[in-house]
């Protein structure tokens, strides 16, 4: 599996928890996270109010801050998308060698 930064992961995690009611345990295989890895994020996702924890029936949601959080992600991955190396743009020797 590539590398992945910390903000590709937070944009996976919103995406899995967006319109509710997923487990902590779905999170982590759409995510394909660790359970430490998976509480780590949790925790910081929560502080900083980017997702909600429903008590009652023990799942998450992304939180309106994380919505928003998660449509500036998806813009910037289209931006970026024209970015990303591809096959044609390998080195060229020059002069034959």
């Amino acid at each position: 599996m590539k590398y992945r930064s910390r903000t590709e992961i937070v944009g996976l995690m919103l995406e899995a928890a967006n319109g509710g009611g997923v487990t902590k345990t779905k999170i982590m295989y759409k995510v394909f996270l660790s359970f430490a890895q998976l509480r780590e994020y949790l925790t910081m996702l929560q502080d900083n109010g980017l997702i909600e924890y429903e008590g009652g029936r023990q799942t998450y949601r992304t939180a309106e801050k994380g919505m928003k959080l998660l449509e500036i992600y998806e813009k910037m991955s289209e931006l970026m998308a024209p970015l990303a190396p591809t096959t044609e743009n390998k080195f060229v020797s020059i002069g034959g060698h």
